[in-house]
């Protein structure tokens, strides 16, 4: 009996070890060397591991920037330029200077300028009920208010008002995307900041017909084009009833947000136009 116990435990371990030695020879012989600037340029970044580069956290950024030839199409959101340049510095190669970016809630109707015409009561959350119905108001391209970008912000850079619609701290926002992956509506957009930080956009998404989207909601875009007509620059293009500003034509002139009716045009950071005038005069 005992000799029978002696005679498996030497069994198992002379298994082990030569099950441990050709595991051993596999994995060197199939082994992948890893460039050990990866490291390096990891601790560079900042380490959120948020995706808003493209890549699956700090480090597939890392390694995507020792593979490449030029950093054209590389960034990291959350550290901007000066880590893209220090990155940049430790491999040698230049780094073109891009605009910084902002998340931009593409929707001004709360709840006083959309009033609701039913009550949902599921969920809460935005991807479920987009995909259940329609929404709570008239308007089928607004925020549903249920808050899944707040969910999804890992800076605590976005909240919920008391009237059901996000905003952006612009100060804490990192320009990661990941709000404007979950917002089901896609209500969400990243904008350049803007010199001084100031910024004109449309924030509305409906795309109905001006009367129906004026009904639906008090300051939706209602497509009359008097915005386009009066922009110099042909930065206000309209499609499917809705107008839409490329950051990159705009000289913030204001005065589309001028002639708007129905004040869907937002102006960020400006100074009052009455003190301006008070201090020209």
């Amino acid at each position: 009996m005992f000799s029978t116990i002696i005679y498996t435990l030497v069994s198992l371990c002379t298994i082990g070890v030569i099950l441990a030695v050709i595991l051993y020879v596999i994995a060197q012989k199939f082994k992948v060397e890893e460039d050990s600037r990866i490291d390096d340029i990891e601790a560079l970044l900042p380490g959120a591991n948020c995706g808003g580069c493209g890549f699956p956290g700090c480090r597939g950024f890392a390694d995507a920037c020792v593979r490449a030839a030029t950093f054209e199409h590389l960034r990291c959101p959350v550290g901007g330029n000066p880590t893209m340049k220090s990155v940049g510095d430790y491999l040698g190669l230049s780094v073109e200077e891009s605009e910084p970016l902002l998340a931009v809630v593409r929707c001004n109707g709360d709840c006083d300028q959309r009033p609701k015409t039913n009550i949902y009561d599921g969920a809460v959350s935005c991807a479920v009920a987009a995909t259940l119905y329609a929404g709570d108001t008239a308007c089928t391209y607004g925020c549903l208010g249920c808050g899944d970008c707040v969910e999804a912000c890992q800076f605590e850079a976005i909240y919920m008002d008391t009237k059901g619609l996000p905003v952006v701290i612009q100060d804490a926002c990192t320009a990661c995307g990941a709000c404007a992956k979950a917002c089901p509506k896609q209500l969400i957009e990243m904008r350049p900041k803007g010199p001084k930080n100031r910024r004109i956009y449309v924030a509305c998404m409906n795309r109905d017909k001006g009367g129906v989207a004026k009904r639906a909601c008090a300051v939706a875009c209602t497509g009359c084009t008097k915005c386009q007509k009066v922009c110099e620059f042909d930065a206000i293009t309209i499609n499917n009833f809705l107008s839409y500003i490329d950051p990159n034509k705009c000289r913030l002139c204001r005065k589309c947000v001028e002639v708007c009716d129905t004040h869907s045009i937002l102006e960020i950071n400006f100074p009052p136009k009455k003190a301006k005038q008070e201090l020209q005069s």
